[in-house]
């Protein structure tokens, strides 16, 4: 899977939008943050899922909701393929009985879905201040690819 890197102009501004966005949503995106890593958020996430409970599948909600808040900081901008390909892979997933029969094929994709989708969240709150440094953190590349900006 390949994707066209953007023009530096085009990047540029894309990249603006992202910095700006990023300051101007930093507590929305700290309130999620905490949200989602709070006990009910990912401590007993990942326990249900290593105690087989269809309860697991509740993560979605939270995947859902930092890809929207994702999404929502460089508007109409694609994701990084990667990345949306893991998020459909592991959401709109619904529990069936059959699921306990092959728990890891059923169930993974939706903890991994949730962990990339956390990885990101946490990447915008640990840079919603940053400047432009060379070499750019890994934090801060990541993200950058997240929006194919780099």
């Amino acid at each position: 899977m390949t994707f066209e890197y953007t023009r530096t102009e085009e990047r540029d501004a894309l990249e603006t939008t992202l910095r700006t966005n990023l300051r101007e949503k930093s507590h929305e995106i700290q309130e999620l943050w905490n949200s989602v890593n709070d006990h009910w958020g990912y401590e007993d996430a990942i326990y249900r899922f290593y105690s087989q409970s269809f309860k697991v599948y509740r993560v979605q909600d939270s995947t859902a909701r930092i890809v929207k808040l994702l999404q929502s900081l460089v508007p109409g901008r694609d994701l990084h393929p990667f990345f949306t390909a893991i998020v459909q892979d592991g959401t709109g997933r619904q529990f069936t009985i059959a699921d306990n029969e092959r728990w890891l094929e059923a169930t993974r994709p939706v903890v991994e879905a949730f962990q990339h989708a956390r990885y990101f969240l946490e990447m915008a709150c640990r840079y919603h201040e940053a400047q432009e440094e060379q070499p750019s953190p890994s934090g801060w590349a990541a993200l950058l690819f997240l929006y194919k900006l780099w």
